[in-house]
């Protein structure tokens, strides 16, 4: 199916399902049953927030945060739900990090859950920068659940795409 293109690294079993919920017209009520709740999360600094609490829980002793922030321009221009970057300087004799989260806007009118697994995928960067075995298994340390949710996300934009 060519149609989806954010379920396309998923198996062809998978994209078939989708495929069925979506022709069926299925997909939305599927989505709204298992996510009926948006979160409250409106303004970076709520974000800073939230993100500051699940990284002081699950990775203490990485860098603190420098930066947070919704960006309406993430999605389109860099192809991406969120981006984590990060900075080392030498200031004097000491070596310091700079670490900034920038989550695409739309997902102020997400799920919890789905806003979650982004803030999630991207704090395991703090740790590991590559997609690896070990990077998905912090992913799923920190939301057990973590690849069910990234796949209802896959599902949630495809169908704000098709004019939800």
């Amino acid at each position: 199916m060519n149609t989806l293109k954010y379920l396309a690294g998923y198996p062809e079993q998978i994209q078939q399902q989708a495929g069925e919920l979506i022709t069926s017209g299925r997909l939305g009520d599927y989505l709204l049953r298992k996510y009926p709740d948006q979160h409250q999360i409106q303004n970076d600094k709520a974000l800073y927030g939230y993100i500051n609490n699940l990284k002081n829980q699950y990775l203490r002793k990485s860098p603190p945060l420098s930066q947070v922030r919704y960006d309406s321009k993430l999605n389109v221009l860099k192809q991406a739900l969120g981006m984590h970057t990060y900075q080392s300087r030498v200031q004097g004799n000491k070596l310091k990090a700079h670490n900034s989260i920038t989550v695409a806007a739309l997902f102020k009118e997400a799920p919890p859950e789905f806003l979650r697994m982004i803030v999630v995928h991207e704090l395991a960067h703090f740790k590991e920068k590559d997609h690896n075995k070990a990077f998905y298994q912090l992913c799923c340390h920190i939301e057990p659940g973590y690849h069910q949710l990234e796949l209802d996300t896959r599902l949630w934009l495809q169908w704000r795409e098709l004019g939800a």
